[in-house]
């Protein structure tokens, strides 16, 4: 299919446009996954474990979740040019 025949379907607005899409290959740039070891000492483990358990989370969640966490607070996301301007 043509793009400017996917843009009339989804001009019209009468059709769900997403069957016409091949989404098995879609993805977010940036969000791509890489594995990676790390070994931690046992007490650390441990501490985790408990901390994944109070939680409800998995182990992987939630040693992502708080180094992203403390990525953003190092290099916060710059904000937009217009949330930045005053009116």
């Amino acid at each position: 299919m043509k793009a400017k025949d996917l843009d009339k379907i989804f001009d019209e607005g009468n059709v769900d446009f997403t069957e016409y899409l091949d989404l098995s290959k879609a993805f977010k740039p940036g969000q791509e996954q890489k594995r990676v070891n790390v070994d931690f000492p046992v007490w650390m483990l441990e501490k985790i474990d408990r901390e994944a358990g109070r939680l409800g989370v998995p182990r992987q969640s939630l040693i992502k979740v708080w180094i992203g966490e403390r990525l953003e607070k190092r290099n916060p996301r710059k904000k937009t040019k217009a949330a930045g301007q005053r009116g």
